[in-house]
Formats: structure tokens, sequence, C-alpha cells
């Protein structure tokens, strides 16, 4: 996976404004089809079928994490009694999104920060979690969507260090991070982190660090995402920038450092409905937030790591977790 899982960077969003116009009116006029095979069809562990009889349809990005969590909800949405529509796996993130805003689909998960920024076209950082989530619940109403209660995961920017260079270093947080000497403090970052605007620039200033004066240009390499995690575990650089809730972390045993200024904005994960959706089927919020309460960064990080590197499909890790937390069978 790479920086582009979220959004795409702003600059190629512009350039695409004119073919995401035209994909709006391909969306609204007939709907998307699925292009992501298949969602596992399960019974419910309690019995119950609080959604008999309703016809939901549930579409997702097109990133591993996107897709699984999208088959997490085909599954315990369908085992709940719903029929289902699955047009997960929608290419991009602004395909989710009109399905969405048009009413072509139901059910989404989404990211507070991406609705935030990218959706709802803020600039404003708000870094408290329930804040931003309480500022896009409302704007989203708007659209015609109620946002769900968070997950407690976030799969933010973090960097991550080795656990042996943390212990030695005396590392917890960002600060202690950036008060070691330039020469000691080599950095990984991916290209668009490090030209975005509220990217490397701003929290090398936010941390008292400017690049120039505080962090010589020398200790930054930039180099492809997917390569940052083997070149911190590889010791190629002290620190890099990961997403949180990336498989590797847990896979190369990589350690989070605390963002204790308060740079990040949060990605909460956060299940969407269609207001009309949920005013038809009101069973929606409770089935879906049965799910979304267990799903911390670290279960995040196991799923996340059985679809990208041991290479299972999101829809069997999707059946076989739910099977496991005792919430289908």
């Amino acid at each position: 996976m790479t920086a582009a899982r979220r959004t795409a960077p702003t600059r190629v969003r512009r350039a695409l404004l004119p073919v995401l116009a035209a994909l709006s009116l391909v969306l609204a006029g007939c709907g998307l089809e699925s292009s992501s095979g298949h969602f596992v069809h399960a019974e419910p562990a309690d019995g119950r079928t609080p959604l008999a009889g309703a016809k939901i349809s549930v579409t997702s990005k097109s990133f591993s994490e996107g897709i699984l969590l999208g088959k997490i909800s085909t599954t315990i949405l369908q085992a709940a009694g719903a029929e289902i529509t699955d047009l997960t796996n929608a290419p991009g993130s602004m395909s989710s999104r009109q399905a969405m805003v048009s009413g072509a689909a139901d059910v989404s998960w989404e990211y507070t920060g991406t609705i935030w920024v990218s959706y709802l076209g803020q600039t404003e950082t708000i870094s408290d979690s329930t804040a931003l989530w309480n500022r896009v619940r409302d704007a989203e109403r708007a659209n015609g969507i109620e946002v769900l209660t968070p997950a407690p995961f976030n799969n933010t920017y973090a960097f991550a260090v080795t656990p042996a260079q943390k212990a030695q270093l005396k590392l917890t947080t960002l600060s202690e991070l950036f008060r070691l000497p330039p020469a000691q403090r080599s950095l990984c970052v991916d290209p668009e982190f490090q030209s975005r605007p509220d990217g490397l620039g701003r929290l090398l200033e936010k941390y008292e660090v400017p690049l120039g004066s505080g962090t010589p240009p020398g200790t930054v390499t930039t180099m492809d995402a997917g390569v940052i995690y083997s070149a911190i575990s590889g010791n190629t650089c002290l620190a890099g920038d990961v997403y949180a809730t990336d498989g590797r972390i847990r896979k190369l045993g990589l350690q989070l450092l605390e963002d204790d200024r308060k740079f990040f904005l949060p990605y909460d994960g956060v299940p969407e409905v269609r207001t009309d959706a949920l005013a038809k089927y009101p069973a929606i919020k409770d089935v879906l937030g049965k799910v979304s309460r267990l799903l911390t960064n670290e279960t995040m990080q196991e799923l996340n790591g059985q679809i990208d590197i041991e290479g299972r499909d999101p829809a069997d890790v999707a059946a076989t977790w739910l099977k496991k937390v005792g919430l289908v069978r």
C-alpha cells in the first residue's frame, strides 16, 4: 500500500476534477458495479436477524484496509438478515464517496480526517478526535449521511523506530526524537508527506526543528512509502513516516512514537450510513456498532498484515475474524 490509500495528493486531485465530474454522472446514472469478487455468507452467532427483509448496498475504497472494512460490513449485515449488494473495492476514493452521496450505496467506512480535509475541503487542524468527529458528523448530515461512532483505531500518520533504537536512545515521543542531534536523527519520508502543505515541513516547524536551520536536508531521505518500513527495520534511517494501522508495523516489530504536540490530524475509522437507509433500517447502527468497537489499531495491523503480507483474501480475513470474535458462525 502507498500514500494514496486515503486519497490522492492535492495536485493530482485538482488535475482529476474534470474526470471525477464525468465519473460522478456515470455513477449517479447507472450505479457502481462490484469489482470485488465475493463476500462470505454467515449465520448470526446469537441467532437474531434484526435486518431480515432489508436491502442494503455496501461500498468501500480499493486499498486493503478499505476492502477489509467493506467485507466485514457485508458479512455482518448479511448475517443479520439483510440482502446485500456488494459494491466494495470501488476504484479510487472518489468513487465510493460519490456512491454514498448519490445514494447508490447505503453503507461505507471512512476516516474522519479524510472527510474533513478531502471531502469537506476544510483546512483547520483539529487534533482532538472527539471534536473532529462531532464536526464531520454535523457536516455530513447536510449530505444525507450519518457518521456513526468511531472505531477505536486511528490510521493517522505516525513515525516509527525499531525497539532497539527506542530503548538505546530512550525515545517515546516525537519531541524526544527531534531533540537528538541532527546527524543522529536520520528520517525516511514518502514523497507525498515531504511535499504536502501539512506534511514534513509543518511537522518540523511544530517541533521547532525547521528544515534547513534545525533539520539539514541531508538528514532526510525520500523513498516510496512501501519501502520505509524495511528501511527503518534495516537501520537505513532512524525513523520514518508510516500509517498507524499498516500490518508491516506488527510484522517487523516497529514501535510508534507519540505525537506529543498533536500535529497529526486524527484519521479515526467511522462507519457511514445513508440517512434514509438508517431511518428505514435503524438496526444497521447496532449491527455495525458490535463490529466497530472491536477494531483497535492492533487488530487492524494484524488483519491488514494477513492481506498484505500473507496474501489472504480480504473477504476470508473478514469472515474468519468475525467468527473468532463470536459475532457470526
